[in-house]
């Protein structure tokens, strides 16, 4: 299995936010600690709504938690040309 072309800043967002534990991060937005784990070591991409979930709880855009990883979906590279 590959890993997802999605990467992420939650761990550095948890350090940012006071250290906050994996457990905590999952208990707010209602999900497992595995699944913050696997999301941190790029095994899981979120759902549209994880992600949005994650983000509110930083205060901050989905794309300030989440990136591309990799090259461009083939619909962005046409829009950009």
């Amino acid at each position: 299995m590959t890993a997802p072309p999605i990467g992420n800043h939650l761990r550095r967002m948890r350090f940012d936010h006071g250290q906050m534990t994996q457990q905590t991060l999952a208990q707010a937005v209602g999900v497992t600690r595995q699944t913050i784990v696997a999301l941190e070591t790029g095994r899981y991409a979120p759902s549209l709504e994880l992600a949005m979930r994650l983000a509110g709880v930083f205060g901050c855009g989905v794309d300030d938690l989440f990136f591309w990883n990799g090259t461009q979906p083939e619909s962005a590279t046409r829009k950009n040309q």
